[in-house]
C-alpha cells in the first residue's frame, strides 16, 4: 500500500455515512490521507460490539450506504476493511439456522463447540491454560433444535459465536467474505481477532504454532484476490515480531504505551529499545477504536517467565498516569468498572491520556509519523477528542468512551481548533514528503530524547525530539528548520 497516512473511522460516528467519508477525504481533509480504514460497515453496524459481530459480513448496512459507495471511495483513496475471522453474531442467519436445524442445516459444522476441541471433557489444567481477553471461560450455553444444552466457544461475548475456521463450512464462509471485499473495491484487509481462531486442547488457544500457519495460509488466500493483509493481534511483543515475517503488515501496538511512558517518566530508554527491534512493515498507531494496549508491553500473560518491555511496576505507573491525566475518567471505562471488560487495555482517548496537552500531543504524533511504517490516525484522535462520559454512561460499554459520535456542527467546530489544524497540516506534510520511502537511521541521543534521520536520493531529513522538555527540532529535506508546530498551520 501507499506510504501515506491512513484514517481509521466509523462511517456513522464521524461523517454520517460512507458518502460523508468520501466528502471529508476529498474536502476538508484533502491531501491529508492516502487511504481510509472504514470500521465494520456490514449488517449490522449497531450490534453487540459496534459492528464486530456481523450478522451478514457480505452486505453493507443500508443505513450507511452500499458496496457502490465503498467502491467510490476506492477511486481516490485506498480502502481497508475488517475481515472478522473468529466469529459471527448470534443473530446471524447461519447461526440461527444451525440452532434450529442441526445436522440438516447447510451451516452444520461452521461453529466451534466445546466438544469439538475437548471431546467428552477437559481437565482443570487444560481449561485454565486457555487464554481469553475477558474474565471467565470462553463458552456460552445454548439449546439446540432438540432442546439439548450445548457449549459453544464465545471468545469475546456471548453474542459473538466462534467459527471453526478449519472446517469446510467455516472455510467456505470466510472465502465468501473475502470475495465480497475484493469485489467491493477493498485493497487491504485487517484480520480481526485472528489470534484466537485456532483451538487445540492443552494449549492457550491463542497464537499457537497452528495459528501462525493459518495466518500465512489465509494471507495467501487474500493476496490471490489482490488484497494485502494487516494482522491485528494484541499480545506479547515477541508475537508481533514473529507474525510480521509472515504477513504484509502488523500493527505497532507497542508504540502507544511506550510513548506515554516516555512522556510520563521523561525516560526514553525503553522507547528507544523498541525502535531498534520493532517490525518496520507495520501500521503505526497511537489510538484506535479499542483502548490503549497494556498487554503489548507487559510480561507475557501466557508465560510469566517472559519479561515485557516494561516492568510490572512501570506498567502500573503507566495505568495510574493515564488515570491522573484523564481526571480519573479512564478508570470509569476500564476493567471491572465497565461492562465491556478488557484485561489488556486502558479505555481512554489519547488526547486525554496526555492531559489534553497540545504540545505533547502533537509531539507524540510527530514521533509516530517519523518512524518507519504507515501512520494510521483514528477519527477521535484526528479531532483531539476527549473522553465521552455521556456515551459511556448511556451504554455502559467501556470502549465507547473513545467512540464519540460527531454531528456536522461538532465536526466543523473541531476542525477549527488550533491543535487539530496543526495535526491536519502535519498529516499533509507527511503525505507529501516522499523521503519516508528511503532509509531510516535511529541516531544516538542524550537521555530523554529520540533522534532519527531519513535519507533518499541525496536528500536528508533530521529530527530530534526532547520528550523530557517537550520540544523538538527538525531539519526538513529542503533545509527548513522546524521547531514550532505553528509551521504546520501553513499546510492546512
Amino acid at each position: 500500500m501507499r506510504n501515506a497516512p491512513l484514517l481509521i473511522t466509523y462511517a456513522d460516528r464521524f461523517a454520517g455515512d460512507l458518502r460523508g467519508i468520501a466528502q471529508m477525504l476529498n474536502g476538508p481533509l484533502a491531501g491529508a490521507f492516502g487511504g481510509v480504514h472504514v470500521l465494520p460497515f456490514y449488517e449490522r453496524i449497531d450490534g453487540a460490539d459496534a459492528g464486530f459481530d456481523p450478522e451478514d459480513h457480505t452486505r453493507v448496512d443500508a443505513r450507511i450506504g452500499t458496496w457502490d459507495d465503498v467502491a467510490a471511495i476506492s477511486q481516490t483513496h485506498e480502502v481497508m476493511a475488517d475481515l472478522i475471522i473468529n466469529h459471527v453474531s448470534s443473530d446471524s442467519e447461519a447461526f440461527r439456522d444451525w440452532l434450529a436445524n442441526g445436522a440438516e442445516s447447510p451451516y452444520d459444522g461452521m461453529f466451534s463447540t466445546y466438544e469439538g476441541v475437548f471431546g467428552e471433557g477437559a481437565t482443570n489444567d487444560e481449561l485454565c491454560a486457555v487464554y481469553r481477553p475477558r474474565p471467565g471461560m470462553p463458552f456460552t450455553k445454548f439449546f439446540d433444535h432438540r432442546g439439548r444444552q450445548i457449549l459453544l466457544w464465545t471468545t469475546f461475548t456471548s453474542a459473538q459465536i466462534d467459527i471453526d475456521v478449519e472446517g469446510p463450512q467455516g472455510t467456505a464462509y470466510l472465502d465468501r467474505v473475502v470475495d465480497a471485499l475484493a469485489n467491493g473495491g477493498v485493497t487491504l484487509v485487517r484480520l480481526d481477532a485472528v489470534g484466537y481462531a485456532i483451538k487445540r486442547r492443552g494449549t492457550s488457544c491463542f497464537m499457537i504454532p497452528e495459528t501462525y500457519e493459518f495466518i500465512a495460509d489465509f494471507a495467501d488466500r487474500c493476496r490471490a484476490r489482490g488484497m494485502e493483509v494487516l494482522v491485528e493481534i494484541h499480545g506479547y511483543y515477541q508475537s508481533q515480531i514473529e507474525v510480521a515475517s509472515r504477513v504484509d503488515l502488523v500493527y505497532d501496538f507497542g508504540l502507544p504505551p511506550l510513548v506515554l511512558d516516555a512522556f510520563f517518566t521523561g525516560d526514553t530508554t525503553v522507547l528507544r529499545r523498541w525502535i531498534d527491534i520493532r517490525p518496520t512493515n507495520c501500521m503505526t498507531v497511537l489510538d484506535t477504536h479499542d483502548g490503549i494496549g497494556v498487554i503489548d508491553v507487559a510480561t507475557d500473560v501466557t508465560d510469566r517467565a517472559q519479561p515485557g518491555l516494561l516492568s510490572d511496576e512501570r506498567v502500573v505507573g503507566l495505568v495510574d498516569g493515564i488515570s491522573r491525566r484523564s481526571g480519573g475518567t479512564s478508570g470509569l471505562a476500564t476493567g471491572a468498572a465497565a461492562a465491556n471488560l478488557d484485561i489488556y487495555q486502558v479505555n481512554c482517548t489519547y488526547y486525554d491520556a496526555l492531559g489534553r496537552d497540545d504540545q505533547q500531543y502533537l509531539m507524540a504524533r510527530l514521533l509516530q509519523f517519523l518512524l518507519p511504517g504507515v501512520p494510521q490516525v483514528y477519527y477521535v484522535g484526528l479531532l483531539a477528542g476527549t473522553n465521552d462520559i455521556d456515551l459511556l454512561t448511556a451504554t455502559g460499554v467501556g470502549r465507547d468512551i473513545n467512540r464519540r459520535y460527531y454531528d456536522p456542527h461538532s465536526l466543523s467546530e473541531a476542525l477549527t481548533r488550533p491543535v487539530v489544524r496543526r495535526l491536519v497540516g502535519l498529516l499533509r506534510w507527511r503525505a507529501s514528503t516522499t523521503i519516508f520511502d528511503g532509509t531510516f537511521t535511529h541516531l544516538d541521543a542524550p537521555p530523554g530524547r529520540v533522534a532519527m534521520r531519513w535519507s533518499a536520493d541525496g536528500q536528508v531529513l533530521d529530527a530530534e525530539l526532547d520528550i523530557a522538555a517537550t520540544t523538538f527540532r527538525m531539519v526538513d529535506v529542503d533545509g527548513t528548520v522546524i521547531d514550532d508546530f505553528a509551521y504546520f498551520d501553513g499546510w492546512s
